[in-house]
């Protein structure tokens, strides 16, 4: 299914873009978020007359995400939770904790969505998060999970 970006979106395409794309990907995320439309001839023009105001948009999304880079760029996050004797957590630790430890720490909102993990965190010690703050920025936070005071 042929579309056009509203929005830069990482590995797909730039603003104004017509692509080709999986016809459910396109309905069920794509137009439904409002990041792309149906390439129509009048799309296309319409989307033409908007480009500058959408780019616009673009590079304010961009500082700002800019600025929330300069805030976590070579933080660590610390997590306690309860483990095993060697070192395995009871569970894991999700992306919607780390994003919750975010917002209490630094007062920043961060989607569980933007934070990707390159191992599932599933015992003690030191990991690496990316997070996709926009299409052409990313940060790379520190998560250390120590173990909690053993319940009595």
């Amino acid at each position: 299914m042929k579309i056009i970006l509203l929005e830069n979106i990482q590995k797909l395409g730039s603003i104004g873009e017509v692509i080709s794309v999986k016809r459910g990907y396109a309905r069920n995320f794509l137009i439904a978020k409002k990041k792309a439309l149906f390439a129509s001839k009048e799309n296309i023009k319409e989307v033409d007359k908007l480009k500058s105001e959408l780019s616009k948009k673009d590079l304010e999304k961009k500082k700002l995400a800019k600025e929330i880079y300069e805030k976590l760029k070579n933080k660590q996050f610390t997590i306690k939770k309860l483990s095993t004797e060697n070192k395995e957590l009871y569970g894991s630790v999700k992306p919607t904790e780390i994003s919750k430890i975010i917002l209490e720490e630094d007062k920043l909102e961060i989607k569980p969505s933007m934070i990707q993990l390159k191992d599932d965190i599933k015992t003690l010690g030191i990991f690496k998060a990316n997070i996709d703050l926009h299409a052409e920025v990313q940060v790379q936070i520190k998560i250390q999970v120590i173990p909690a005071e053993t319940i009595q």
